[in-house]
């Protein structure tokens, strides 16, 4: 199993409980996810729970992708992770945790990869991404200056 892992943390002038209904809003992601398009709650899951499955659809670039994915964590104003797959495989673990600080709430994203060894040698021509880490966490810097935005300018 890989054992790379990127966490980044931002932190934005908002009450956790909303950056986590942000967050946990799979139709949403999108809007501030450079890679990830959405989600939809599948398996009669309608929203984030323990156990509750999504579809997560992803892009980048010219090449898009679906993976299913499992909520770990959903505590409202605290943590929202999940455990993503392909085909069985696993792929990452992902968590979002939301701590109140003076001047709003501390965001940190974290990425765990979970891919075996011959996923991790073989997903970088796939995907188009040679070096996943170095990407996840350009990628989930954008994530959270854009979470940071949106957050911000609805409370204004």
């Amino acid at each position: 199993m890989g054992d790379k892992h990127v966490q980044v943390t931002e932190t934005i002038a908002a009450e956790p409980a909303q950056l986590y209904d942000m967050v946990a809003d799979l139709t949403k992601m999108g809007q501030w996810s450079p890679e990830t398009v959405g989600g939809k709650w599948v398996g009669g899951a309608s929203g984030p729970a323990k156990g509750a499955k999504f579809r997560g659809n992803n892009k980048s670039g010219w090449r898009r992708w679906s993976t299913l994915t499992e909520v770990t964590a959903a505590e409202p104003s605290g943590r929202f992770a999940f455990h993503v797959s392909f085909v069985g495989v696993p792929i990452s673990d992902w968590a979002y945790e939301f701590e109140a600080v003076d001047g709003g709430t501390r965001v940190t994203e974290t990425w765990t990869d979970c891919r075996p060894l011959w996923m991790d040698k073989t997903s970088g021509v796939v995907m188009g991404v040679p070096d996943r880490v170095s990407h996840n966490q350009a990628t989930m810097q954008a994530t959270l200056a854009a979470l940071k935005q949106v957050a911000e300018s609805a409370a204004n």
